[in-house]
């Protein structure tokens, strides 16, 4: 055999559909290695048929919609460099606050992935199936040309008539940091970037999205304890993280950037972020129409408006519109003087020495009422002591502004250790944060695991004359070995559309033992439409009811019923109460649902306010309201929030 007829030339002379299939075999690095050998194997690499094969393995979308995605994009290399990063994004965050529910699905939009929160509801006439489920905008990942992700969070922000306020919706562009295979959790956080390149004159030539903000080198900091060679470059390990600031720092930076890079779209309201379900031909064909217009819209807009704030001094940049000046971002960090010292890094002792001395006078009164006095000196060491504790509790963050000359908004995904208890995650409070929730396919053995959507009452789904909308809740079923030999069946609730929640996120709404048959009898012979009902299996168990208080419910005996067209239903033995579920398809019913307007755009990621009613919606039965009127309680049900969350900012003050 000649040495032309080994090798690489082998696999150049096979037919297009063997190097596909070979190629299922090989990851996309092996792919991008396999193109390092040769020329010939470097166009193989490259071709579109070896990349739709790895666009088909990750499995975001259909092959259909793949052919519809390459079509806004360069290749499908670039489109399955997109999907590879995003991948690890879909599937259901949540957060526990506030009780009511707060749910975020993320789904395939077009070259995109986009978070939708469901709203806290009640369903109408139609059920869960045919009936609009509302839901709003997080935030969203559009692909470039080169599969780069982009962010954009969505919000909701008033107009500075604080006479006459009006609200409108926008985009708040930003970038993603990084997204692990595994992350279970997502930041939203602002990042300090370094400019890659600086002119002679020493002023940074910054890319045409930056929005500027003259500044002094005191808020600044001096740059001079990083390294020449770093000084310049990407951050790095220099640089310190978000996290490791204060709770309120964190906060004032995250409203400081959303303040001046929102963007504006026409017509933002009524453009779809996803095409409708494929059996709707026409419609379909229209939504990507509109979805390739609005995708590259918002690309341009990302590269030409701004999704960084510029922090760096003494530039000698041309005044665009969008450029801040000093003075009003003075004008917002002189309404909290402790964010401006610490941005200023000179007064953070004395900022803490003042707060320490109320807590001195506190310990003094509370040594008078034990009969122990206390040295002054002593106090003041004690204060000393403490402050030093803070500081080094969390980073400044003049520190923080130094490693970069721009910051802007970013999303972070991240694994992290969590620990949970009956399949909801524990979380923090202070952390701008959605939790994945891992969602468990159905199995042998586990038939019933999966998300599950249902209501109270019989027959299921559907309104009576007493109660015209019943409240839709959302729950994950998960399999669990108590005992060897012993499985037991959690039902964790994680959305309720009651008017004032009963039981906080995460409770278990039943747990049933699958090896324990129930010898009760279905109370019900007939379903809707006097369809006779049948019972294939039945389970014993126990459903949450009123114990100890919100954190601590109590449990009631009941039985798990398996019903014809896979539907579940669990009864109270005492109360005769039922609870109806069935099988969701989210992507879909999103499909079919009705947008309706977000909250300000931090709340709107994560809400860390803890509340038992309904903040995202404020009213929950608004199948039945048309959407002018919709827009009215919107805007009230907002300044209503935010006159609640000025008068909490005076009470901390």
């Amino acid at each position: 055999m000649s040495i032309e007829a080994c090798g690489s030339s082998l696999l150049l002379d096979l037919p297009n559909d063997i190097l596909a299939i070979i190629g299922r075999s090989l990851s996309p690095r092996d792919i991008c290695n396999l193109g390092l050998c040769c020329k010939g194997l470097n166009a193989l690499a490259g071709s579109d048929k070896i990349w739709l094969t790895q666009c088909e393995i990750i499995g975001v979308v259909s092959s259909a919609d793949l052919f519809e995605w390459r079509k806004a994009v360069s290749s499908f290399k670039a489109l399955c460099r997109f999907l590879t990063s995003i991948q690890p994004l879909l599937g259901i965050w949540v957060h526990q606050n506030p009780e009511l529910g707060n749910v975020v699905y993320v789904m395939p939009g077009f070259v995109s992935v986009v978070g939708c929160r469901i709203i806290p509801q009640e369903l109408g006439p139609l059920g869960i199936e045919d009936g609009p489920v509302l839901w709003t905008p997080v935030f969203e990942v559009i692909g470039d040309d080169n599969g780069t992700p982009m962010l954009f969070l969505h919000g909701r922000d008033k107009d500075h008539d604080y006479m006459y306020p009006k609200y409108y919706d926008y985009m708040y562009p930003g970038s993603v940091k990084s997204i692990e295979k595994t992350c279970n959790v997502l930041l939203l956080e602002v990042e300090p970037i370094k400019e890659k390149i600086r002119g002679n004159s020493g002023h940074s030539k910054r890319s045409d999205h930056h929005i500027v903000v003259e500044t002094s080198r005191k808020v600044c900091g001096s740059d001079n304890w990083i390294p020449k060679s770093q000084r310049f470059s990407e951050p790095s390990a220099l640089q310190v993280p978000f996290s490791k600031l204060s709770f309120g720092d964190r906060r004032k930076l995250l409203e400081i950037v959303t303040s001046q890079v929102h963007l504006q779209l026409p017509d933002s309201a009524s453009a779809p972020l996803f095409p409708c379900l494929r059996n709707d031909k026409d419609n379909f064909q229209k939504d990507l129409e509109i979805l390739t217009e609005r995708r590259a819209m918002l690309i341009k807009m990302h590269r030409l408006g701004g999704d960084c704030v510029d922090w760096k001094p003494d530039h000698d940049l041309p005044r665009l519109p969008s450029q801040i000046d000093l003075n009003e971002i003075k004008k917002v960090l002189d309404r909290s003087s402790g964010f401006r010292n610490s941005l200023n890094g000179d007064d953070t002792r004395t900022q803490c020495a003042r707060r320490k001395t109320l807590m001195g006078y506190v310990k003094d009164y509370t040594r008078q009422m034990l009969r122990k006095s206390s040295s002054i000196n002593g106090s003041r060491g004690t204060r000393k002591s403490s402050c030093t504790s803070s500081e080094n509790k969390h980073a400044q963050l003049h520190d923080f502004l130094s490693s970069g000359d721009t910051i802007g908004l970013t999303l972070h995904a991240l694994t992290m250790k969590l620990s949970s208890y009956r399949a909801w995650p524990n979380m923090h409070n202070n952390r701008f944060a959605l939790y994945k929730l891992p969602i468990p396919v159905p199995t042998v053995g586990q038939d019933f695991a999966g998300l599950w959507g249902g209501t109270f009452g019989w027959p299921p789904g559907k309104p009576t004359e007493d109660k015209p909308g019943k409240a839709l809740f959302f729950l994950v079923l998960s399999y669990y070995e108590q005992s060897p030999g012993q499985k037991i069946l959690i039902a964790t609730k994680i959305l309720e559309g009651t008017h004032y929640v009963l039981h906080p996120n995460g409770s278990a709404m039943f747990i049933v033992k699958v090896n324990e048959p129930s010898v009760e009898p279905f109370p019900w012979d007939s379903g809707a439409d006097s369809a006779p009902v049948a019972v294939k299996q039945s389970f014993s168990g126990e459903g949450i009811a009123n114990g100890y208080g919100f954190r601590y419910p109590g449990s009631k005996p009941g039985s798990l019923f398996v019903l014809q067209d896979e539907m579940l239903a669990f009864l109270w033995k005492e109360s005769r109460a039922v609870l109806t579920l069935q099988r969701l398809n989210l992507e879909d019913l999103l499909k079919k649902g009705e947008r309706v307007p977000a909250l300000p755009p931090i709340n709107n990621f994560s809400y860390l306010t803890k509340s038992c009613s309904n903040v995202f919606a404020g009213f929950t039965n608004m199948t039945s309201v048309t959407s002018p009127r919709r827009e009215e309680l919107f805007e009230e049900v907002l300044q209503e929030n935010s006159e609640v969350m000025k008068k909490r900012k005076r009470t901390r003050c």
